[in-house]
């Protein structure tokens, strides 16, 4: 969801937090073992955004979803009714290579790439949209209940945020749940989790209305990373004086360890790296 205006109450406590993550056996049977993502009993990583690249993003965008392509270009999903789209643009460049509108009553919401095709969400529409990856052609839809925020791919499944705490785990084919885990940090709920990405057997969120981003054990759902990309990082919010213009955009680049950071009515793209708070 993306026009209540509040404010995200969590977002000091989650750069303040430093107590040991307890281990937990897996109660999904999802792959947790990553790269980014650090054994348990080392704690809550605190990391921040470092800047590599600024590249230039349209403001026009009310960006839902981001997604890199396996040959560069971008994926980007829009929302607002009669305005949402999923659209395929070279960021180097801005040139626009497909897009496709979504119908005038649709709110368009996050978007990933699972096998040739890619899939987009609707905010309260209960409606996922099926593109071929190639061309966004519109290839098919599924359904699903409540509403849906953010969605990532990970192995054989996908995961699918919708403004709560809770991460839900679908068939990547038919979005029939499998299961849901409750996100945590310290024990603690985390809410408003919103655009998701999929690394390496974590989940990357977006936090609505915050500049902190999570990474997250998919398998018991606790918080091992906290992740500071505020303007004090060099990650500036170019459409700060709307409020609806937050961090809201987050896509890993193959093969480095290196992300696309974007907002809602942005006119940046920031190409960063995750390291540790000094």
């Amino acid at each position: 969801m993306q026009l209540r205006l509040s404010s995200f109450p969590y977002a000091s406590e989650l750069r303040a937090a430093g107590a040991s993550v307890l281990a937990a056996a897996s109660v999904l049977g999802l792959s947790s073992c990553s790269a980014h993502t650090p054994p348990a009993h080392l704690g809550v990583e605190h990391l921040r955004a470092e800047v590599i690249e600024r590249l230039e993003s349209d403001p026009t965008y009310f960006t839902q979803g981001l997604e890199v392509a396996p040959d560069g270009t971008v994926w980007v999903g829009t929302g607002l009714y009669g305005e949402s789209t999923i659209l395929q643009r070279n960021p180097a460049t801005g040139e626009v290579i497909h897009s496709h509108d979504l119908p005038a009553d649709i709110f368009g919401e996050g978007i990933t790439h699972y096998d040739n095709s890619l899939w987009q969400l609707s905010w309260k529409a209960g409606k996922a949209f099926k593109y071929d990856a190639a061309t966004l052609r519109p290839t098919g839809e599924a359904t699903y209940p409540g509403e849906g925020w953010g969605l990532c791919a990970m192995d054989n499944h996908l995961v699918l945020s919708d403004g709560t705490s809770t991460l839900r785990i679908l068939d990547p084919e038919t979005f029939a749940e499998k299961s849901r885990v409750d996100v945590t940090l310290e024990g603690r709920a985390v809410d408003k989790l919103n655009e998701l990405e999929c690394v390496d057997g974590a989940v990357y969120a977006n936090v609505w209305y915050s500049t902190d981003i999570l990474r997250i054990d998919p398998s018991d759902g606790k918080v091992t990373a906290v992740i500071d990309a505020s303007a004090s990082t060099g990650v500036k919010n170019t459409g700060e004086e709307n409020p609806d213009a937050v961090l809201n955009g987050i896509a890993h680049i193959p093969g480095t360890e290196e992300f696309y950071l974007t907002g809602k009515l942005w006119s940046d793209l920031y190409r960063v790296r995750f390291v540790e708070v000094e």
